[in-house]
């Protein structure tokens, strides 16, 4: 399984000599409810793209775990980037990959706040190119590894109407099976918590106290996670394999 953090710069030669993709996983660090880790959006897309390659071979990059998370500030650990700070950084990974002849930089996502940012990002970067004229044949794809089919039907079948949008008993228990050692346990009050429009930190806190979005994170298990990553690597591996492929 081929690691960039665990590669010597002889090493990415020589991949980049017979493929040139790469997968980059992006999270964020922000509260996850009452037994979420805080670390949960950039452990599930890391420990699924480590699974990817080890399917595929791809290398993986290192996890960009801060994201555009304002709205989860007020409650203590979460970290977040500006919108233009994320923006900027996303410009520099891609132009310093592209410079050592990476072409196809798959980024995979873990925190749904971070989509409009990123998205406003490679904007930037296809406009920069165009207007410099360059040829360079670079492409970048952005996928959350929650939109799956595989795992979409898996988290109707285990879940139904308990799923919700944040601190989702799927995402838990992927990062419970990611780190058994750190399984946590609490109450759930009410058992599915409400659903509502994300605002700033403060309204976020208000409507919303212990940072549940519509979910019950008390469904999630360690077996729950297996089943859930596994069922996501194929996700993934699929959809890596036909962005590789588009001519």
């Amino acid at each position: 399984m081929p690691r960039l953090q665990l590669s010597t710069w002889q090493e990415v030669d020589a991949y980049l000599l017979t493929r040139r993709d790469i997968i980059m996983p992006i999270g964020s660090t922000e509260q996850h409810g009452p037994n979420g880790l805080i670390g949960t959006d950039a452990i599930c897309p890391e420990i699924i793209a480590n699974g990817v390659a080890e399917k595929s071979g791809v290398m993986v990059g290192p996890t960009l775990s801060i994201g555009m998370a304002q709205h989860h500030m007020a409650f203590a650990g979460t970290i977040t980037y500006r919108p233009q700070v994320l923006i900027e950084t996303i410009k520099d990974v891609v132009a310093s990959l592209t410079k050592h002849g990476f072409e196809r930089i798959y980024f995979l996502n873990g925190h749904g706040g971070n989509i409009a940012t990123i998205t406003a990002a490679f904007s930037e970067i296809y406009t920069e190119a165009s207007l410099k004229g360059s040829n360079r044949p670079f492409r970048l794809k952005l996928q959350s590894w929650f939109m799956g089919r595989r795992f979409r039907a898996l988290s109707k079948e285990l879940y139904g109407d308990s799923e919700g949008s944040h601190a989702t008993p799927s995402e838990v228990s992927l990062s419970y099976y990611a780190f058994p050692e750190h399984v946590k346990r609490a109450e759930m009050s009410p058992k599915i918590a409400p659903r509502g429009v994300i605002r700033d930190a403060d309204d976020y806190r208000r409507q919303f106290p212990d940072g549940r979005i519509g979910s019950d994170p008390s469904l999630s298990t360690v077996e729950h996670g297996e089943r859930i990553y596994l069922a996501s690597v194929e996700d993934v591996t699929e959809d890596l394999k036909a962005f590789v492929d588009e001519a």
